[in-house]
């Protein structure tokens, strides 16, 4: 039985847009910088500022829309290995976030959860979410960590730091030759 919150029923968002902030923080971590990078952090500042709120909503779409596939293709290599994505993956995110609260509240850590296992059970994120209300700003930073944490976890399971984001451009790729 198809659910109204299925990915067939969501808006993919501005996925590229969304692969560009997420590649940026992961370059950043991967140069060697730690914390915020003020000339990085005014770049995106200045990206989401000239969004508008159209252009707002497509970004968080979009960044549900990379949450949904990594968390696919993380339950794909999980299951080949008779493992629970769930299981295996959400105790390490939310591990991970627990020890981010300047970036991730605790009390926000239940709904990115919920945007994961959402994935896991090949829910849409976004419509998930959505169901509870619009976006709060507490949960806009933690939405980034989120498919940020989940790039680089794949990055680490295939021992290559552009593997997610090569998988969303190459994906991207097709869909316009598609």
């Amino acid at each position: 039985m198809s659910s109204p919150y299925g990915p067939q029923h969501a808006p993919a968002g501005d996925v590229g847009a969304a692969i560009m902030m997420i590649d940026s923080r992961l370059r950043s971590v991967h140069d060697g910088r730690t914390g915020s990078d003020p000339e990085q952090q005014a770049l995106v500042d200045q990206f989401t500022a000239s969004l508008g709120p159209k252009g707002a909503e497509d970004l968080l779409d979009g960044a549900c829309t990379l949450i949904f596939m990594f968390v696919k293709w993380l339950r794909m290599t999980h299951e080949q290995h008779d493992k629970d994505v769930i299981e295996y993956v959400v105790p390490s995110l939310v591990a991970t976030m627990r020890m981010m609260p300047k970036s991730v509240p605790p009390e926000v850590i239940p709904t990115m959860a919920g945007l994961v296992i959402a994935a896991a059970t090949d829910l849409s994120p976004n419509l998930w979410r959505k169901q509870y209300g619009y976006w709060t700003e507490e949960e806009l930073t933690p939405l980034e960590a989120t498919a940020f944490l989940l790039a680089e976890h794949i990055n680490r399971i295939t021992d290559d730091p552009d593997f997610a984001t090569r998988m969303v451009t190459e994906a991207l790729s097709s869909a316009d030759e598609g």
